[in-house]
């Protein structure tokens, strides 16, 4: 599947880098549009993806001290892209220790399109499907899951449950039948071709403020489905080849490179206005 960088998803990646400041200052409806042009997105584009961003509650139309129009995050935008930073961000290696939690979920009839929004959720947050109605996933994403339901209201319909894989089928074949492991790796080795040649030009010639600005929001807008679609599972239950380790580490690097040079680019486009 080729990459997509919508309008929509483009907004944002670019708060979720650099529209979070301290002091929740708005972003600038100019300032938005001046650093969505940088990545070939137009004003009118601009302004449709936020309309929606607003009608979904994510963000605020707020004004700048100066007086200038402006859009702000919503507190459930802000505790979205906080629940976001730490998978995006993660650098803890998963352990089999780390165990796993199921989600076990029963939705009355006259309610049944909650039940596709609970497989879609579920899905989106890393499950895989253990059997009819068992969805599993690494321990560790028990909170972020939690918290996620109890935003949506669907956490009465739900149970939840701890526990190891004792057999009868080993715990890496068993887990090739959870997840689309080779879908997966797919989307790894997209990830890796698109960014992997940046990664290389920045390390042998390094560009302007921004440059580094447009290519570290691409990259994040690419990155940052992954470590939803990819549970990020212990390697000793992973092919030898598995690309997800050499992608996070070329996402981490891009990063360490280019925020900080990225900022600075968004800061001089606000002052310049």
């Amino acid at each position: 599947m080729a990459e997509q960088h919508t309008p929509r998803s483009l907004i944002v990646s670019l708060y979720g880098a650099y529209g979070r400041p301290a002091e929740e200052t708005p972003m600038p409806v100019a300032a938005l549009i001046r650093l969505l042009a940088v990545v070939g997105v137009d004003a009118p584009s601009v302004r449709s993806s936020v309309s929606r961003l607003k009608r979904r509650g994510l963000l605020l139309s707020r004004r700048t001290p100066d007086g200038a129009a402006g859009y702000a995050l919503s507190d459930d935008a802000r505790r979205l892209l906080e629940d976001g930073d730490r998978r995006i961000h993660a650098r803890t290696e998963p352990s089999l220790d780390d165990g796993w939690v199921l989600a076990v979920f029963s939705v009355p009839e006259q309610e049944r399109h909650k039940r596709h929004l609970l497989r879609s959720r579920l899905g989106r947050l890393g499950f895989g499907t253990a059997a009819p109605g068992v969805w599993i996933a690494p321990g560790r994403l028990y909170e972020e899951t939690r918290n996620a339901l109890e935003r949506l209201g669907l956490s009465s319909y739900v149970d939840f449950f701890r526990g190891d894989h004792l057999g009868y089928t080993a715990t890496a074949e068993a887990v090739a039948r959870w997840w689309d492991l080779p879908a997966i790796a797919r989307l790894h080795e997209e990830f890796l071709a698109g960014h992997e040649p940046v990664l290389a030009a920045w390390r042998e010639r390094p560009g302007t403020e921004e440059d580094a600005y447009r290519d570290y929001l691409l990259t994040l807008d690419s990155w940052r489905r992954l470590p939803y679609a990819d549970p990020v599972l212990p390697p000793e239950l992973l092919p030898a080849d598995w690309p997800g380790r050499r992608s996070a580490e070329v996402f981490a690097a891009l990063h360490a490179l280019l925020w900080e040079r990225g900022a600075e680019y968004v800061r001089a486009v606000e002052k310049d206005l």
